[in-house]
């Protein structure tokens, strides 16, 4: 019998075929000796709707996958289809990686820690008195947190869905004393008392081009971090550096989110260095 672990995990999210995340666990996989497959499970290519995610939760488990990742747009809608959720999970209100353990399914986010470690070696030395952050979904969720725990004072949510965003806020003073979050009213007054600028919705992948904010709104002294990093260099990025903006790109994020999945799939510590140099080795 061989003791070699064996791992399928896979990615359930919508437009998601450009993803990096199955070459990254892979190649993490094949260099510890594992036999190691993940597999992409687009709702797009499947023409499939959150409607289905349960049945695709279902089937995963009865086939044998150890786990999930979950993306847009299903961090939320997947959580009452959770028997359990990691302290982290329930305190953002959001899932990025299921595991199928003991007959259970077990709800983690690392989309949180993922975040805070693309900041502290990108962004360590910012001003983060006032920030704003665009979108309040699940990754929104985890971003905002991760703000809040890397000493944002006052972070400002704006949504395309008002009560969304008013609902992100409330969570987060819940669990930050200070009121440091609220949701946004005026964007223009915002950006213009900002110190740095998050971009947490889908704007400015491949498919949904633009920028989540006016280009009129971005100025030299803002620090601007994305998360999106299909393409790396979003539209918004490319205009705040020619404007001499300090930026961030959304690659550590889904290296870091990746490592910390790939360790709670397989058990086993992943090598976070080598998993870096991967992704930049795909993005080159």
């Amino acid at each position: 019998m061989s003791t070699t672990p064996s791992i399928l995990a896979g990615l359930i999210g919508s437009g998601i075929q450009a993803s990096r995340t199955p070459a990254m666990h892979e190649h993490e996989g094949d260099a510890q000796g594992m036999r190691y497959l993940y597999r992409l499970i687009d709702l797009d290519a499947l023409q499939m709707s959150l409607d289905d995610l349960p049945t695709l939760i279902s089937a995963a488990q009865s086939t044998g996958f150890t786990g999930l990742n979950i993306t847009f747009p299903c961090k939320q809608a997947v959580i009452p289809l959770l028997d359990e959720l990691s302290p982290e999970a329930r305190g953002i209100g959001a899932v990025n990686t299921v595991v199928f353990q003991h007959g259970k399914r077990i709800g983690h986010n690392t989309d949180c820690l993922g975040f805070a470690e693309g900041f502290r070696r990108g962004l360590s030395d910012v001003a983060r008195e006032r920030v704003v952050q665009m979108g309040a979904g699940g990754a929104g969720a985890a971003v905002a947190h991760a703000l809040l725990i890397e000493g944002v004072q006052q972070l400002t949510i704006f949504d395309v869905d008002t009560r969304r965003a008013q609902a992100l806020a409330d969570n987060l003073n819940q669990h930050f004393p200070g009121s440091r979050a609220n949701a946004g009213t005026d964007l223009a007054a915002a950006m213009a008392e900002a110190d740095g600028l998050v971009n947490t919705t889908p704007m400015g992948m491949a498919k949904l081009p633009g920028m989540p904010v006016p280009k009129a709104l971005l100025r030299a002294p803002l620090w601007v971090a994305e998360i999106v990093y299909f393409p790396l260099e979003t539209e918004l990025l490319r205009e705040a550096r020619a404007l001499g903006c300090r930026t961030l790109d959304g690659g550590t994020m889904a290296v870091f989110q990746a490592v910390k999945a790939f360790e709670l799939f397989s058990g086993v510590q992943a090598d976070a260095g080598r998993m870096v140099a991967h992704f930049a080795s795909m993005n080159g």
